[in-house]
């Protein structure tokens, strides 16, 4: 867990390291100070509105106990265990099966789940999924996750906003690095932001588990989420991917190189590492 958090701190530091070249490219020292106040605006956003703008994106609402007992029951016996104050819980209308945590600490924690995976998984499985959305909020990973996703956006705005500034008469980086700017910048904050988002999900798997005592029931839940979300994929739009990247499973369709950018680990790594803790042999 502290390489994890030493790997993630870096991982950050350097997508924050982007878009202050970034700056610096398309705009010199004066560049590098509104980069600056640009990525500290960012992460102040990403900090305080995370939880709304991602449960807005699923149109989740508050439900009750007396709607959700078991839920209720769940969670509440997972967060005694782990000795932290209960979260507020959320149900997105959405058939596809699929969880996620949000806010940026204990405190402020929402755990949202969706009408399908409440159709789909029986009270172990759901019991798994639930101790590893907690397990995010107790890592502090949806507060990573979130100021990841907000640099990795600014870096791509700055790319294509380089197209108004510079050419090759001035200080700008001119067409060609701007054009440079606009492909690779993208391509590298995504690749950071996927190499963040990775290491926290099988985290999140592993104290998951440590939590509920129980990997294959996580294991056998992913199973079942895995071959319904190939059913019924969310559309890729921006909106949604607010919330896309914190949630248990990819919700998007993740095809051909999409898969290769995706924010989450193949779902088969992460059920043979869960058997593996398990003792499992096939």
């Amino acid at each position: 867990m502290h390489r994890n958090g030493l790997r993630t701190a870096v991982l950050l530091g350097a997508l924050s390291a982007l878009i202050l070249l970034a700056g610096a490219w398309l705009g010199g020292g004066a560049g590098v100070r509104v980069a600056l106040v640009v990525a500290l605006v960012t992460n102040g956003v990403a900090y305080f509105f995370s939880d709304r703008i991602a449960l807005s994106a699923m149109r989740a609402r508050p439900v009750s106990e007396v709607e959700q007992p078991v839920l209720y029951r769940i969670v509440r016996e997972l967060s005694y265990d782990a000795r932290q104050p209960m979260p507020r819980l959320y149900l997105s209308p959405t058939m596809q099966p699929n969880a996620f945590a949000t806010g940026r600490n204990p405190r402020n924690a929402a755990v949202c789940v969706t009408h399908g995976i409440l159709g789909i998984l029986n009270e172990r499985e759901l019991r798994g999924v639930i101790g590893h959305e907690l397990s995010h909020v107790y890592n502090r990973d949806i507060l990573i996750s979130s100021i990841a996703g907000a640099l990795a956006t600014m870096i791509t705005y700055f790319g294509y906003l380089g197209m108004f500034f510079g050419s090759d008469d001035d200080e700008g980086p001119g067409f060609l690095g701007t054009l440079l700017l606009m492909i690779l910048g993208p391509v590298a904050a995504s690749m950071l932001q996927m190499a963040i988002s990775r290491s926290r999900e099988f985290a999140a798997d592993e104290s998951g588990v440590r939590l509920t005592g129980d990997p294959l029931a996580l294991a056998s839940a992913l199973r079942k989420i895995e071959m319904s979300v190939r059913r019924l994929p969310l559309p890729e739009n921006p909106r949604l991917a607010s919330a896309g990247h914190m949630m248990i499973a990819n919700p998007f369709r993740g095809a051909g190189i999409g898969r290769m950018f995706s924010t989450h680990p193949p779902i088969a790594e992460r059920i043979a590492r869960l058997e593996r803790m398990a003792g499992y042999r096939r």
